[in-house]
């Protein structure tokens, strides 16, 4: 195995990827926040101090994706064409399921942005609730899903493709 981010010398470098083609690729991510039963009520009945935390939480989702690159060292910048947080409460289990998506035309894939994007979403879904709860765990960031590039399509063993196809994703916009 060829280690690609380094130079001969074993010093870290950002791979040059001039040369690739540009192609339409796409990642989906997840991060899992576990909440206490009253932090979690709280937060879905929208009377936490700090206000709306979907609205913050996405909105923050959304710019960590944009600044992926000054985040990640190794990681290029890339135009996003389009970047969609969906939140997915789970009431049995008191926990709030963050999906990432992340679309782009480039040479390189998206998958950081995606993973960035649900961790910060998730560390602001804490930030807004830690008032009422300091116990809060964030955990289960992982890629659910990605497309496009050399390698093709990968999804997680256990999520399942029509899940994929049924989310909804960032539409290209009429809009200047």
């Amino acid at each position: 195995m060829t280690l690609t981010h380094l130079d001969p010398d074993g010093n870290a470098r950002m791979v040059n990827v001039s040369g690739k083609p540009e192609t339409a690729r796409r990642a989906l991510a997840e991060a899992v926040v576990h909440l206490s039963v009253d932090t979690f009520t709280a937060m879905m009945r929208g009377n936490l101090p700090k206000g709306d935390v979907f609205a913050v939480a996405r909105i923050a989702g959304i710019q960590a994706a944009k600044r992926c690159s000054e985040l990640i060292p190794l990681c290029h910048g890339l135009p996003l064409d389009g970047v969609d947080i969906e939140f997915l409460p789970d009431d049995s289990g008191h926990r709030l399921v963050i999906r990432g998506l992340c679309v782009t035309s480039a040479r390189t894939g998206v998958e950081m942005e995606a993973l960035t994007a649900v961790s910060i979403a998730a560390l602001t879904v804490y930030d807004m609730c830690k008032g009422l709860d300091k116990g809060i765990v964030i955990g289960g960031v992982r890629l659910l899903e990605k497309q496009g590039g050399k390698s093709g399509t990968w999804r997680a063993p256990d999520y399942p493709a029509a899940a994929s196809e049924a989310l909804p994703g960032p539409e290209a916009s009429s809009h200047d």
